[in-house]
């Protein structure tokens, strides 16, 4: 009697299952036929720029995530790092090892709450966006990271103008991704792929947690 009863239950969910992979692969076709005619009208291939920005962590991290692809493919990646300076970097260490496809300069001279010297980080910003604008002029890059510039837009270190000029001239093939907090608006702007990290949580806050090498270094 038991098999029985159990018989019809056990037949009925099959059935429900099957209908229910027919509907979501019915589903899935249509669209997969709608990406398929948007795909069509997309175009094939542009340099980008790429600003990552927010109070959140993972700005740097991201950019690096795409140099590591870029070296992965074989094609060769530019670094310049505003403000930053004197931490020694898991990426920056990683990329090394790749001297052939990676360039990487740490150009700055620390957080500017701890280098107090306006005149000094200035002329360190524009050090290292001369820098910059070398690797942007050089087909060699597929790809050109400026880490922390909006810090240094933020303060005024650069002119904005002229990094929004250098944006439009840039090489069309080439990628340029621009990090840090507190992106202006024009940049946001001129920018084909902007994304805001929001900190919902983070250990320094909440429980008095210092950076931790492997996640921030």
């Amino acid at each position: 009697m038991t098999d029985k009863t159990q018989t019809p239950a056990s037949s009925d969910a099959s059935t429900a299952t099957d209908e229910q992979n027919a509907r979501h692969d019915g589903k899935m076709k249509k669209i997969k036929a709608a990406r398929d005619r948007m795909m069509a009208e997309k175009i094939d291939k542009k340099g980008l720029v790429i600003v990552h920005t927010g109070k959140g962590k993972g700005k740097s991290s991201s950019a690096f995530g795409m140099a590591m692809r870029c070296v992965g493919h074989g094609m060769k990646v530019g670094v310049v790092q505003f403000i930053k300076g004197g931490w020694e970097t898991g990426e920056a260490k990683l990329l090394a090892q790749f001297p052939e496809l990676c360039e990487f300069h740490a150009m700055g001279a620390g957080f500017t709450w701890e280098t107090q010297n306006r005149a000094q980080d200035i002329a360190l910003a524009r050090q290292a966006w001369e820098k910059a604008r070398e690797m942007m002029r050089d087909p060699s890059y597929a790809m050109v990271i400026l880490d922390e510039l909006n810090i240094v837009l933020r303060y005024d270190f650069l002119p904005l103008d002229d990094v929004l000029a250098a944006l439009v001239d840039k090489l069309p093939d080439q990628h340029v991704v621009i990090t840090g907090r507190n992106a202006p608006d024009k940049l946001i702007e001129a920018a084909d792929l902007v994304t805001e990290m929001t900190m919902i949580k983070h250990p320094f806050r909440e429980q008095g947690i210092k950076a931790q090498i492997g996640v921030e270094f």
